[in-house]
């Protein structure tokens, strides 16, 4: 049965216990004292239980609340701004960014760049929890429209070089408990914005989808990725953590970065990102979990490892083939030297 079933049922359920009926109550109240209780997937489903209730669960008061609850970033002036300029502000951003993407081939054609000209900046708001208490949150804004932003990789960084997150882990280098409940419980919600359209996008995946220690300093790299369309081939928005420590001390986050990784494994450059990214916000979104999510991030990785093992296959007869007309080329000067 549908959340929205389920709230249908319920009022009738009351009506039918002998009390007020719901729509003899004043809308006042229903607002200041149920409505303002609910969570967005449960005002989201109370909408479908009458016209009354459809009116006033899209008061934005209400979505607001809910979308600096779930992402205390929203609240920041800059966010409200471009929030504002959404079809139906708070509703609109919420609708966009809480459910989880679903990957699609897209059929718009990627090598179309002019799209990606309408964006003149990105608003990223980025919060980090920790068994759902918010230890920090931060909004970036980024221009897109320099040739440096187009002609780079597309990389955005949250933290100052030297800037550190504390968690309430405690650090044990032998014992590597922390590893486990850093996976379980560090949450990472990384929101980007379009502001001239209106869109958003949520690119970080509700969980922990690969853990993995960094190869020269030891420190654990927790991945938050989505796979999404990326023209002819899926392609990874992915949210990195770095975490590390001292023994006995606190664990602390030393970085967190936003990339776009194609199959290949290389990061793409500005101008493509921001393609891929406007497709992302205007396409399908689903209610995954975050076991679909692993899930769809392992297959992304293992048709990685076949793309480059086929490269490797082609590379490989490439150099025979080179090395056998390098080989032809020698003895046919050789001859002719011969001959002559």
């Amino acid at each position: 049965m549908s959340s929205c079933s389920i709230s249908t049922t319920t009022i009738a359920a009351a009506d039918q216990g002998g009390g007020t009926p719901i729509t003899a109550i004043h809308p006042d109240i229903i607002q200041s004292h149920i409505l303002n209780k609910l969570d967005g997937p449960t005002l989201a489903a109370t909408s479908c239980a009458s016209a009354q209730l459809l009116s006033l669960c899209k008061d934005d008061y209400l979505w607001k609340d809910i979308c600096n609850s779930a992402w205390p970033s929203t609240a920041d002036r800059r966010v409200a701004a471009a929030i504002s300029a959404f079809p139906s502000c708070h509703r609109s951003f919420y609708n966009d960014s809480f459910p989880s993407l679903h990957h699609h081939q897209s059929n718009k054609p990627q090598h179309i760049h002019h799209r990606a000209m309408d964006t003149s900046e990105l608003i990223s708001a980025v919060d980090i929890f920790y068994d759902d208490v918010l230890i920090y949150s931060k909004v970036l804004v980024t221009e897109t429209l320099s040739t440096w932003f187009l002609g780079l990789p597309f990389r955005l960084d949250l933290l100052e070089p030297k800037e550190i997150v504390l968690t309430p882990l405690k650090f044990d280098q032998d014992g590597g408990a922390w590893k486990s409940l850093a996976e379980e419980r560090l949450r990472v919600s990384w929101i980007l914005i379009d502001p001239f359209k209106g869109r958003a996008v949520n690119v970080a995946s509700r969980q922990v989808v690969e853990a993995r220690r960094h190869w020269l300093t030891e420190d654990m790299q927790l991945r938050y990725a989505t796979v999404v369309a990326g023209g002819g081939e899926p392609v990874q928005c992915g949210v990195v953590v770095t975490c590390g420590g001292e023994e006995g001390g606190e664990l602390h986050v030393r970085e967190v970065c936003m990339q776009i990784e194609s199959m290949e494994g290389k990061i793409i450059n500005g101008m493509d990102s921001l393609v891929i990214l406007q497709d992302a916000m205007e396409g399908q979104r689903s209610k995954g979990d975050s076991k679909t999510e692993r899930e769809t991030y392992e297959m992304f990785v293992r048709m990685k490892i076949q793309s480059r093992e086929r490269k490797q296959r082609r590379e490989k007869s490439l150099d025979l083939v080179f090395i056998a007309t390098g080989v032809s080329i020698f003895f046919a000067i050789f001859i002719y030297f011969l001959w002559i």
